[in-house]
């Protein structure tokens, strides 16, 4: 007798877990999340489409209310909740979502803001007529049914899908541990590419990818570069770079608008414009000064008003870079094929769906080819009664029941029960000659087409005829023009640099470690003689050493006293007022205990790198020419330029190529040229080799490449400088003790700059005191190679003269407060 205790089985509980929640996975992977390779649809939308047709709401249809349909659909294929369905039918009716609507919906389906469609109660829906195409020939067992839930009503387990619906609308869904995401693209494009790998079966993607180059995304936007494309084409993962599609508009006052059109692929336009709005507020993002909406029914416009002293470049790479108007779409194309969930290619979705088409049509002709026999069969019978009509009627008027007369009929015309039947069926009028004759032409043409269809069936070739053929006629009915365009070069990501406006800069760089960029249009032209103006506010134990003119974009290196080198863009360097002081360089570059920045070097993007070297030299008289490829690439913690002896230190890095000529200047006033190539090329931790014998309390001071037809500049403590023709200075070997270049007196004081001008470039000189100012080079005297010079900056008695810099010509208007007429040149400052 059976008891309580006999009908308890002991189960492992972690086993039970594992196997329940493998039974769950699956399900929600296999029958809920993931769509089928054969079809493209996941179970709801499949059920909605298949449910909507048995309901009758066809394109040629009215509509009905969407309630009625996620009511019909729940009820006897979906149990799940109506959210959940309406949900799947609005996105099928979103012409921002779908790129080929598979419902045609009527009333407020949401919006590209965000906006959710009205209630089911207030939208009407009916099928598309693309949607046809997927149910088209699903009464002619091409596709297997199964019971639904609860075994009441038949459902398809996949439509016959005659369109390769997968890539055109794409899939998104998150099952138990795995996850779709598959772009939507444009079906000319992938019945093209089908057609290309039906004439050849080993083409590759490449291949393919001249007829199908890419996603086609229903809210258009550009893809920015082809090999994450291709990559993903390839193995079924992959990213892409998404970007909106804007034009930038300037009006005839010269200000700047930027207009979007078009946005990546489920972007929120309202919540994009609010983050936009919220970047301008905090002054991440500087340069707009409105954000208007502008979008109607006759599409989208996004309006950026950009700030007229501002670069609509930069804020758009700001945009990008800060918000979805640039974004990264993830391909991972995986689908349910052969009833698992696989990582597809594109070649192997497409042989799926083509191995699925040749099923499709093969059932289709299979149930034609029953039904044309079926009714030939019945035909043949009637012919057989219509030559014998007499005997025929004589059976039937002499039987007693219809039983009796199909018997009879069975044995005398050799007929079997459905031929019988059929007879007895027949209506009198089928026995006029006329009627007659339909019968035998209709008997003929099914003869035909039952040899028809058998060919079709012992014929692959023509099987892949009919697909090849059917695509071609959708291609032409559905086909249209890609949204999406596909730019041509990679842009993964944008670089800083992008979002920097380029413009000229000054860069100033303190005894003591201070570094700052000031705008280079702050300092305006004035003649030589005058008072300058206050260029840097400096501490009383402190005076600018470097001065640069350049690009936010350029690369500075800067070189250590102890032979290292570090970098930074020019952007980097934080951007301060004339007065300000700046910030310690130890903050921006990782310097050692004892290091100290000795010289600065701009390398421009211009720069032609291969074929650049840097000349180095030395206060000691060294110098090395080592490749500028070398030092292109550097780590945050330095690397070594050279490497110095004890007692030396950096003084000059200058960019050269093997045939420039270099000339060196010593403090003493005496200098050395030669031929860069006089020094062979050398590594980075070479020592060098002499470039000037030094006489005893000398160093050197400076050092510049010659160029033709120019000018070496020299600047003294005191402020006298002078232009001497290149000519004068004749190329030498290197080594030697050097000739005279200034005439060094109490009076001007040592040497402090040297220097190369071609007479179109203005010269800035900066004091110990932090006082700057800039003239053109022809305001300065040309003389010759041992004179004193002319008075080019009136300094306190105890100042001196820190540094100098050449920089490009400015075209600003004289300063009236602090410039004076050009002073004649005293002849008595000439020796």
């Amino acid at each position: 007798m059976e008891t309580p205790e006999t009908r308890i089985t002991n189960v492992e509980l972690s086993q039970k877990m594992k196997s329940s929640f493998l039974d769950y996975a699956m399900s929600v992977i296999v029958a809920r999340a993931l769509p089928d390779v054969r079809d493209g649809l996941k179970p709801v939308n499949r059920r909605i489409l298949y449910g909507m047709d048995q309901l009758g709401v066809t394109p040629d249809k009215p509509y009905k209310k969407s309630a009625r349909i996620v009511g019909d659909v729940m009820g006897k294929y979906h149990p799940h909740g109506d959210a959940s369905i309406y949900e799947a039918m609005v996105r099928m009716a979103q012409d921002f979502s779908y790129r080929y609507l598979l419902v045609d919906g009527h009333g407020n389906f949401g919006s590209v803001d965000g906006d959710g469609a009205a209630a089911m109660r207030y939208t009407e829906a009916r099928l598309s007529k693309i949607a046809l195409e997927m149910l088209r020939d699903i009464n002619k067992d091409t596709v297997d049914f199964s019971p639904n839930y609860d075994g009441t009503e038949r459902e398809p387990v996949v439509l016959p899908s005659r369109i390769p619906n997968l890539l055109l609308n794409g899939a998104t869904g998150i099952a138990v541990g795995m996850a779709t995401n598959i772009p939507p693209h444009n079906l000319s494009e992938v019945i093209s590419a089908i057609h290309i790998l039906m004439k050849n079966p080993d083409a590759s993607v490449n291949k393919l990818m001249e007829a199908l180059p890419g996603p086609d995304f229903p809210t258009g936007g550009i893809v920015m570069g082809k090999s994450g494309i291709r990559h993903a084409y390839e193995t079924g993962r992959g990213n892409i770079v998404v970007r909106a599609k804007v034009d930038i508009e300037e009006d005839r006052h010269g200000k700047q608008t930027i207009i979007a059109t078009e946005l990546p692929y489920m972007v929120n336009k309202a919540k994009l414009i609010e983050r936009i709005a919220d970047l301008v507020r905090d002054k991440r993002i500087s340069g707009i000064t409105a954000i208007n909406d502008e979008s109607d029914r006759e599409g989208m416009r996004i309006v950026i008003e950009i700030r007229r002293d501002a670069s609509a470049e930069v804020v758009l790479n700001n945009l990008y870079k800060m918000t979805l108007m640039q974004t990264s779409y993830s391909f991972n194309m995986l689908a349910i094929s052969d009833g698992a969930p696989k990582v597809l290619s594109l070649k192997e979705i497409l042989n799926n769906y083509l191995d699925y088409q040749v099923d499709v049509i093969t059932r289709r002709t299979r149930f034609n080819l029953k039904k044309a026999q079926a009714r030939a069969h019945i035909l043949a019978g009637l012919l057989v009664a219509l030559d014998h009509i007499d005997h025929v009627i004589q059976i039937i008027r002499s039987s007693k029941t219809g039983e009796i007369a199909k018997q009879q009929l069975i044995d005398n015309f050799d007929l079997d029960d459905k031929q019988a039947q059929a007879i007895l069926d027949m209506r009198l009028v089928r026995l006029t000659g006329l009627e007659r004759g339909k019968i035998t032409d209709e008997h003929q043409k099914l003869l035909e087409q039952i040899k028809d269809y058998e060919d079709i069936l012992n014929n692959h070739e023509r099987v892949n005829s009919i697909i090849y053929n059917e695509l071609l006629e959708i291609q032409k009915k559905f086909g249209d023009e890609r949204r999406t365009e596909l730019m041509v070069g990679e842009i993964t990501n944008i670089e800083d640099e992008d979002l920097i406006e380029a413009k000229n800069v000054t860069m100033t760089l303190t005894h003591n470690g201070y570094i700052k960029r000031i705008p280079t249009d702050d300092f305006k032209t004035q003649n030589r003689g005058g008072r300058g103006i206050k260029g840097m506010g400096v501490n009383q134990d402190d005076f600018i050493e470097h001065l640069l003119v350049g690009s936010t974009h350029d690369l500075l290196l800067f070189f250590t006293t102890a032979g290292k080198v570090y970098s930074m863009k020019a952007y980097e360097v934080p951007e301060y007022g004339r007065s300000a002081k700046g910030i310690p360089i130890v903050n921006l570059l990782q310097l050692g205990e004892h290091e100290k920045i000795q010289t600065v070097l701009d390398i421009s993007d211009t720069d032609e790198v291969a074929d650049k070297d840097l000349f180095f030299t030395t206060k000691q008289g060294t110098v090395k020419r080592t490749p500028l490829a070398e030092f292109v690439n550097i780590r945050n913690n330095g690397l070594k330029a050279l490497n110095l002896r004890d007692d030396d230190e950096v003084i000059k890095v200058s960019l050269v190529s093997a045939t420039d000529n270099v000339i060196i200047g010593t403090h003493l006033g005496y200098a050395v040229s030669f031929k860069a190539d006089a020094v062979r090329s050398m590594g980075r931790s070479a020592t060098g080799v002499r470039g000037i014998k030094l006489r005893d309390q000398d160093f050197v001071i400076g050092a510049d490449v010659l160029v033709p037809d120019g000018d070496v500049f020299v600047i003294s403590e005191k402020g006298y400088g002078k232009r001497t023709p290149v000519s004068d200075y004749p190329i030498k070997g290197r080594g030697g003790k050097g000739i005279k270049t200034a005439n060094v007196t109490a009076k001007n004081g040592p040497i402090v700059g040297l220097g190369v001008v071609m007479g179109d470039e203005d010269i800035m000189l900066i004091t110990d005191q932090g006082v700057m100012i800039r003239f053109a080079t022809n305001d300065v005297s040309q003389t010759g190679r041992v004179t004193l010079g002319v008075h080019l900056i009136r300094i306190d008695e105890n100042a001196k003269v820190a540094t100098m810099a050449l920089v490009a010509k400015a075209d600003d208007d004289e300063d009236e407060a602090d410039a004076t007429k050009p002073a004649p040149v005293d002849s008595s400052e000439l020796e």
